[in-house]
């Protein structure tokens, strides 16, 4: 248990965020009015919302907690706050958000929370990645926000250290196609890597 030295998360920053299903609601509604979340409008970022509203509707209609994962889940005796750093562009987001939702939804002790990455910059900037920006951060909390239990992200491990390696040597691979293959791996993963180590982390504590 870490204490929480930054003091970005405060009551008010909470108070001001979004259930998952107000996100869900807010991404549906962008993508009928042509728009994404962020300064950025470009074609590009409206094709990746498009996407992610598809991949979200599906794995929140497919994602499966495993028995175990949900014992440890419902053991949990302590009021938390979950809060999620995302944007509706983002990909890895859009595979794992689901998952973790259906986690949350398993114990009322958890309160589910989701705030914009480039809306919350000093807060972005205290759960950096290898000094990076990526999303999405998931960051466990008690009630009062007092104390942080854990974070995890911005991806599962496997992907992690697979974007490092092309960021290294793209080996004659495009992004576009770099990108495809992330997506399939986590259609073929089936959040099994996540839920491990999810696990991991819930049990840590």
């Amino acid at each position: 248990m870490l204490d929480q030295q930054t003091q970005v998360i405060t009551q008010n920053l909470i108070d001001q965020s979004q259930t998952y299903q107000e996100y869900r609601a807010n991404l549906d509604a962008l993508v009928a009015t042509n728009r994404t979340t962020g300064p950025n409008q470009s074609e590009s970022y409206l094709e990746y919302t498009r996407m992610n509203q598809k991949r979200m509707s599906r794995w929140d209609k497919t994602a499966k907690v495993s028995e175990e994962m949900t014992e440890l889940i419902r053991k949990i005796s302590q009021n938390q706050v979950w809060l999620i750093i995302t944007e509706a562009w983002c990909g890895d987001a859009a595979q794992s958000l689901p998952y973790i939702n259906k986690l949350a939804e398993l114990n009322p002790r958890i309160n589910l929370r989701l705030v914009l990455r480039d809306e919350n910059p000093s807060l972005m900037d205290a759960y950096l990645t290898e000094g990076s920006r990526s999303i999405p951060k998931l960051i466990v909390l008690s009630e009062d926000l007092a104390h942080e239990f854990g974070t995890w992200g911005p991806r599962p491990e496997f992907l992690q250290k697979r974007l490092k390696a092309f960021k290294l040597d793209p080996n004659g691979v495009s992004s576009a196609e770099f990108s495809a293959g992330t997506h399939l791996w986590y259609a073929k993963d089936k959040n099994q890597s996540l839920e491990q180590e999810l696990f991991k982390l819930f049990n840590s504590f």
